[in-house]
């Protein structure tokens, strides 16, 4: 052993033994040299088994060992049916070249009939970049492309589209056959979620980290154009380092490729993106393009440059969590819609938000068979608002109360609390809510809550979502930081989606109702179809105390002017009289009376004045 290198087991099928290899052979080639030369894999520990193929193929029983300074190269003995043999009297250069077109008539599949061609391109299809890859997907507690598919969509309805395809880059040695996968780096295809048509795209991190090179692309884009064609949701499961560097600018036309689609196929069909590993770079704006985006906690990142590029420029430390985490995009940035605790937790989810949501624009809002009755009366509201007009109430209770059987999806939880946003249904049809959360900030509107309603509100609009709007609404935020970040401005985004939208839109003003903020909330001038108050509402341009500071400034007796004024506005008669409400309703018939609305309202029909596009205060 200290002068040569022993191989252990011989092949019968030629009647050759192996031969001991000397070790200045080794010495003549480095082992990288030899891993590219022959496809060895080199393993750490001199005991290690063979657990898988390079190839992408099962390993034999009789894989033929080099043990040579710590390391094991394992060669697998499939390489030619006489295996792999060593001869007397052969230099090194000829052993090199012989063992180099072995491993290339393993890769060929010249020889092979072309239904023994489409079986073997099947397999290494199937296997991605190698078992080896996908027990290390296993172990960072990810799912394989394949396996998430599978886990999304109806058993055995998926078909898979371009499962042959690879990519055409030749530089950097990626023209060799062993760095070419059928499939590349991305599974598509089309399936069926509770029986309805859906298009997805799966990227594969065991091939190249699932990064995206031209074939890639072009594999994403066939279904995004087949789903525009045939009306379909798009569902995007992204797990992807970025761009293919080797392929330079092809890989950037092919994210272009991609954007361009996004942009044109918004509002046509529902496009939802769910982050299941990294998405860095201009990866990110693709999923920002979409209609809704989810992630997965701990193992989901989005972000335009990492933690090295970050701390490099501006020399702050931070973490792939803290810098694009699911926490730092659901809680601070609003990027994400959602995130869930695992790969199942979230497919499984998804599978149920899907349920949700109409084919396309030209659908109607999806309804399922309901057995909660529609006048189901809530004796509960009676008393949910209290007495006390600064005391605080949870608007997710009065949503939740009077849905079917009180399923409430709502969507990013833990950003801009002061207003809720989600899907419902009442009596079997699906419903957007959006409502002022008086828990937090009073439920005042500022500029992250009026752009996630906006977004909401235009989303429901583009896909014939009837919209309920639920107001408890003191204002908006006052403040230095709200008017130097522009709340005029992104204001006016929530005015514009409810002013805009033509889908069924009903109102119930359950308290507070201030100033421009109810002008703003799907008021009456908005076009609101039905607008019911409350006996508890209030429609004000502010609350008492404020408007008798103005009005009886310096003329003392203000606490009965106070009482004057309260007596004048805090109820809901102002506006009724004015006709600015339809009804003052008990709020026990909330349910029943939405529920009839609706029914009234589903063959409503109505246009906004031809134009190219809006200009919408972005």
């Amino acid at each position: 052993m200290k002068d040569s290198l022993r191989t252990f087991g011989s092949h019968r099928a030629g009647r050759s033994q192996v031969r001991l290899l000397p070790f200045h052979w080794l010495r003549s080639y480095p082992l990288s040299q030899l891993r590219n030369l022959i496809g060895f894999s080199l393993c750490q520990s001199t005991d290690a088994p063979p657990t898988s193929s390079v190839f992408g193929q099962p390993e034999t029983e009789n894989p033929v060992r080099i043990m040579a300074t710590g390391l094991t190269v394992l060669c697998r003995s499939r390489l030619l049916a006489g295996g792999l043999r060593v001869r007397k009297n052969v230099s090194p250069a000829v052993a090199a070249i012989r063992i180099t077109e072995e491993r290339r008539h393993w890769y060929s599949v010249s020889h092979l009939t072309v239904q023994e061609r489409i079986e073997k391109k099947s397999q290494r299809a199937m296997l991605g970049g190698g078992q080896h890859r996908i027990d290390a997907q296993h172990k960072r507690g990810k799912l394989t492309a394949r396996e998430r598919v599978q886990l999304l969509l109806d058993p055995d309805s998926f078909v898979e589209y371009d499962k042959f395809v690879e990519h055409r880059c030749s530089d950097f040695g990626m023209g060799t056959e062993d760095n070419k996968f059928p499939g590349d780096s991305v599974v598509t295809g089309q399936g069926r979620i509770n029986g309805r048509l859906v298009y997805v795209f799966s990227q594969d991190f065991t091939v190249f980290g699932g990064s995206l090179s031209g074939a890639h692309a072009q594999k994403i884009c066939k279904i995004m154009d087949q789903a525009l064609l045939v009306g379909a949701p798009v569902i995007g499961l992204n797990d992807s380092g970025g761009a293919r560097i080797q392929e330079g600018v092809e890989s950037l036309a092919g994210y272009a490729d991609i954007f361009l689609r996004n942009v044109l196929t918004s509002g046509v069909i529902p496009q939802i993106s769910l982050i299941m590993g990294p998405c860095a770079g201009g990866a990110v704006y693709s999923p920002a393009l979409t209609d809704f985006t989810f992630m997965v906690k701990d193992t989901s990142y989005l972000f335009i440059t990492g933690p090295d590029v970050v701390k490099s420029v501006t020399n702050e430390d931070v973490t792939q969590e803290d810098l694009g985490g699911a926490k730092t995009h659901t809680a601070v940035s609003g990027v994400a819609h959602k995130a869930f605790e695992n790969d199942v937790d979230a497919l499984l989810n998804l599978r149920e938000f899907f349920n949700f949501i109409p084919l396309n624009n030209k659908d109607p809002a999806p309804i399922r068979e309901c057995q909660d009755p529609c006048d189901r009366l809530v004796p509960s509201l009676d008393t949910v608002v209290p007495l006390e007009s600064t005391k605080a109430y949870d608007m997710s209770e009065i949503v939740s109360a009077i849905a079917d059987e009180r399923e409430f999806f709502e969507l990013m939880p833990n950003y801009a609390k002061n207003i809720i946003i989600g899907f419902a249904r009442m009596n079997g049809c699906t419903v957007g809510i959006v409502g002022n959360q008086p828990k937090v900030a009073s439920g005042c509107l500022d500029i992250n809550a009026s752009v996630k309603g906006a977004r909401f509100v235009r989303f429901c609009d583009a896909f014939n979502i009837p919209i309920i709007t639920f107001v408890d609404v003191p204002g908006f935020l006052p403040g230095t930081s709200q008017e130097y970040g522009g709340i005029i401005r992104h204001g006016a985004k929530l005015l514009y989606a409810f002013a805009e939208a033509t889908v069924p839109k009903i109102t119930v003003i359950t308290r507070k109702a201030y100033g421009g903020a109810y002008d703003v909330m799907s008021s009456k001038h908005l076009r609101g179809d039905l607008n019911y108050a409350w006996p508890t509402a209030e429609v004000a341009v502010m609350g008492a105390k404020g408007a008798v500071q103005i009005i009886f400034k310096g003329k003392g007796n203000e606490v009965k002017a106070e009482a004057e004024y309260v007596e004048t506005f805090a109820n809901p008669f102002p506006a009724a009289v004015r006709g600015f409400v339809d009804d003052i309703i008990e709020p026990a018939t909330t349910r029943k009376r939405i529920c009839r609305d609706l029914e009234m309202l589903a063959n409503k029909k109505q246009t906004n004045p031809w134009k190219k596009h809006g200009n919408i205060p972005l």
